[in-house]
């Protein structure tokens, strides 16, 4: 509830500071745009008198993105502010979740699983009995994510085996299979 009002917070901060840019610069277009009209004087170069407009705004924005697997993923991009509303409708799907004043953070859920899976992900079993995922082959001991403890008195002797092996993570329903499958086996000792 905290992160929901503090994020709720941020976004009131960062509409109020686009609000007041824009109308800022509105008035300041607005008072050049009426001062001019009103005098068509050149100046003694023979040049137009100039006027400060507000341009284009560079700004770093972070992509965060996390998976059903738990991994996050990061991307960084400069983008160029043309319009604040074409801004804000590209991002849409996106929380706003960290703000400073040349940086945004925006974080998406992603419902599948991390690319590092789906590439080099497989189920095992630790010497601790736990179901795990690795990355890599599970001796490797790269241990990504763990789920439950499985009383290996009742696991298939293939079963075990293959989860000594490993099983490698093809995509998003055969990671929802295989936890499926070995829930069976969760420990009831706590």
């Amino acid at each position: 509830m905290k992160l929901f009002q503090r994020t709720q917070r941020k976004n009131i901060y960062t509409l109020s500071i686009i609000i007041m840019l824009l109308v800022t610069g509105y008035m300041s277009w607005n008072a050049n745009v009426i001062e001019g009209s009103q005098s068509k004087d050149i100046k003694e170069n023979n040049r137009p008198e100039a006027f400060e407009v507000m341009g284009p705004q560079t700004i770093n924005v972070v992509l965060e993105r996390v998976y059903l697997d738990g991994e996050k993923s990061q991307e960084r991009i400069q983008e160029t502010i043309l319009s604040m509303e074409d801004f804000w409708a590209h991002y849409e799907g996106w929380d706003l979740i960290d703000q400073s004043e040349n940086e945004l953070v925006f974080r998406k859920e992603v419902e599948d699983i991390s690319p590092l899976l789906k590439v080099n992900g497989y189920f095992g079993i630790t010497e601790d009995g736990i179901l795990s995922i690795y990355e890599g082959e599970p001796t490797e001991e790269r241990v990504i994510q763990s789920f439950f403890q499985l009383d290996t008195s009742k696991l298939k002797s293939s079963d075990h085996t293959e989860l000594i092996k490993g099983i490698p993570v093809q995509d998003l329903n055969h990671y929802e299979e295989v936890l499926q499958v070995f829930r069976q086996y969760k420990s009831v000792r706590m």
